[in-house]
């Protein structure tokens, strides 16, 4: 393949087909990484968006997700709470703002949210803006119907959260408490109610490279624009504490292709970031322009400090796309 050529034809419209995202993922790296941070500066230029999240309401989900600490399937110790009070919400909210993150999310444990916590993150989201307007505030609620999106829109969420985890054809080796279908009926629901989508998946759960693919291919049909993409943390007692995280070229590889199939598309390091050399920043020159900062779920994330320098030093802007 002439990564060259097709980086071009993409540049001019071009969609490509799966056969040929296999190819790009199998080409030459060097080639492969640098075609891939060239797209990124033709589509998206040097703009960078980082959110931020906050376990909202952690532990005790009744969904059997293989990867998940908070998974009431396995012994993990995770704290278990329910959705915490607005003053700390709204607190922690103003405080990564002013620390330079323009994009909030509350992400919530569990299959979906109560009609009791929807109206409770209703309250939350109108108190975070009217102490700070110009933040973008998220949320991750599982599965959520296209009424309560509204809901959650009229108070002003921008965007919601929810991966697809993997391929269609993987999926029912991760989790099987729900349906892939599921999620794709709640992301469009999303998209019914007037809302923005980010959604992405992890990598290492034991997918074949053309998994990733196939997700991706999912996600560009879905017209997502924010596409997270998480490298396993194995946590004990789940079953996959004994995979081994992928190498960075992996990653980056798999950052790289996801540019080719999504050119316009935020792609963002999420979850399992400080398991990368130097905190994914070979992934920031390969295709990815996009990432979470600060506190994770239930694994070690990046300081917002070091991040802001970070960013900076590749000669990116923080901004809120």
């Amino acid at each position: 393949m002439d990564i060259n050529n097709l980086k071009e034809k993409i540049k001019n419209g071009y969609v490509i087909k799966r056969e040929e995202a296999i190819e790009v993922y199998n080409s030459d790296y060097e080639s492969l990484t640098a075609a891939a941070d060239e797209l990124r500066e033709y589509f998206c230029g040097n703009d960078f968006d980082v959110c931020t999240i906050i376990n909202a309401k952690s532990g005790k989900c009744s969904e059997n997700c293989k990867f998940c600490a908070q998974s009431a399937h396995y012994h993990t110790n995770v704290k278990e709470y329910d959705l915490l009070d607005e003053e700390i919400i709204v607190k922690d909210a103003l405080d990564k703002y002013k620390r330079g993150i323009p994009r909030y999310s509350m992400v919530a444990s569990g299959k979906g949210l109560t009609p009791k916590d929807i109206d409770k993150i209703c309250s939350i989201t109108k108190k975070i803006y009217e102490e700070a307007p110009d933040i973008k505030v998220c949320i991750s609620g599982g599965i959520i119907s296209e009424e309560s999106f509204e809901k959650l829109k009229e108070a002003g969420i921008t965007r919601i959260h929810n991966n697809l985890e993997t391929s269609r054809n993987f999926f029912p080796e991760i989790c099987t408490t729900h349906t892939y279908d599921q999620k794709i009926d709640t992301i469009k629901a999303a998209q019914e109610a007037g809302m923005e989508i980010c959604s992405g998946g992890l990598i290492g759960l034991g997918e074949d490279f053309t998994d990733r693919i196939d997700m991706a291919l999912e996600l560009r049909d879905l017209d997502v624009h924010s596409v997270p993409i998480n490298l396993l943390n194995p946590i004990k007692n789940t079953p996959l504490e004994n995979n081994e995280p992928l190498t960075m070229e992996e990653v980056n590889r798999t950052c790289a292709t996801f540019r080719f199939i999504m050119p316009k598309a935020l792609i963002r390091l999420a979850g399992g970031r400080s398991l990368m050399e130097e905190f994914g920043a070979s992934a920031f020159k390969s295709g990815a322009n996009a990432a979470i900062s600060g506190v994770l779920l239930t694994t070690k994330g990046i300081s917002i400090e070091d991040d802001m320098k970070r960013i900076k030093e590749l000669n990116y802007q923080v901004k809120a796309v």
